[in-house]
């Protein structure tokens, strides 16, 4: 009695190989064809071009400072990307950022020792304000959309309540320090803002998270929440951690705003809109479960460079929203039908072959009983 050896099987010569198969240069190469990588091509093209017209630009100094700058809004789209990603939306950053501020102005004042109790009780308030967001969209099943337009409006008119729409309050020095401050005497940079080492703090804890079983649950959670559901995870408190993440996210990069933008209750006013305008043109989908954390950071880089592309330019400012609006639309698109391109069999891989038709045995025949 002889036994068959089986061999292992090799892919078909079209099958295109996952992102996590192949060398290292194979793997860039193709993660760069996606919507998440194309997002760094775009911005090194950017960044080109903005040196073109403003050699300056690209001086160390001047470039770690255009980081400093930016790193409000990459830490934002951050935060937008962990709910985008789980298939819902957050419109409150704006008002949580501009809450903050009018928190740190009015509750620090001068006193240093106030310094550390209002980084705590900010922090708080943002936490509690995603709790709100996550519980309403997934506990009460009101649209995340109309639970944190409800949050927004909310939060701005409290804030216009407290401020009466006026500049209020001044935090003492030492705390608008970190957004505005940073190591001295660096070599090649000068300066090192703290800003930029929030910035890639949070950078490396997102990529710590989104590796984590968090990570991989809040991606699965945004394909399928009811496969990620019957899976095991609680979809609700996965969302919720989500918006969580995101009014937190704000928190931070509104103590960072107070450093160079002041207290005003119009600090963060449209932030929301440009988080998720970096988000989708860093590659992500709307509806979730397609899209990286770098990605939406590179994003934030990208708007800010197309910004100060159009600047230098001398292009009125007041453009910046009908650019982010035709961003969206190109990027969300693009995006959208780049990833289902890449989900779809390829088609040199031939087609599977049809199951015989199953045909009744009959009493008699050489398939039947006799």
């Amino acid at each position: 009695m002889s036994t068959a050896t089986s061999t292992p099987s090799r892919p078909s010569a079209g099958r295109a190989l996952p992102l996590t198969e192949g060398s290292l240069v194979q793997r860039l190469l193709r993660g760069a064809l996606t919507p998440g990588g194309a997002v760094f091509i775009l911005a090194a093209v950017l960044f080109v071009a903005v040196v073109a017209i403003n050699p300056n630009f690209g001086d160390p100094p001047q470039l770690i400072r255009f980081i400093g700058r930016t790193a409000p809004i990459a830490i934002a789209a951050m935060g937008q990307y962990y709910v985008i990603v789980s298939g819902e939306f957050d419109l409150s950053m704006g008002a949580v950022i501009a809450t903050q501020v009018v928190i740190a102005g009015n509750y620090i004042g001068q006193d240093e020792g106030r310094v550390l109790p209002a980084l705590v009780l900010m922090l708080l308030v943002g936490a509690v304000v995603g709790l709100v967001n996550g519980l309403g969209t997934t506990l009460l099943k009101v649209p995340s959309f109309i639970v944190t337009l409800g949050t927004m409006l909310a939060l701005g008119g409290l804030v216009r309540y407290l401020t009466g729409g006026a500049a209020t309050g001044n935090p003492v020095d030492t705390f608008r320090e970190i957004g505005r401050g940073g190591i001295q005497d660096v070599p090649v940079i000068e300066v090192l803002p703290y800003s930029v080492i929030i910035l890639v703090a949070i950078m490396a804890g997102g990529v710590w998270l989104m590796r984590s079983p968090f990570g991989r649950t809040i991606i699965a959670t945004g394909d399928n929440p009811d496969a990620a559901g019957l899976a095991g995870a609680h979809v609700w408190w996965v969302k919720t951690r989500a918006f969580m993440l995101s009014s937190l996210s704000a928190t931070v990069a509104g103590i960072l705003l107070v450093g160079y933008a002041g207290v005003h209750p119009s600090v963060g006013a449209g932030y929301e809109f440009q988080a998720i305008t970096a988000v989708v043109l860093g590659g992500v989908v709307l509806g979730g479960g397609r899209g990286w954390l770098l990605s939406a950071a590179a994003g934030a880089f990208a708007l800010e460079l197309l910004f100060s592309f159009l600047n230098f330019q001398e292009v009125e400012s007041t453009w910046r929203p009908t650019v982010q609006g035709v961003i969206i639309i190109l990027a969300v698109a693009a995006a959208g039908r780049a990833w289902s391109l890449g989900r779809r069999p390829s088609r040199t891989s031939p087609p599977a072959a049809p199951a015989p038709p199953s045909t009744p045995a009959h009493p008699g025949t050489e398939t039947g009983e006799k």
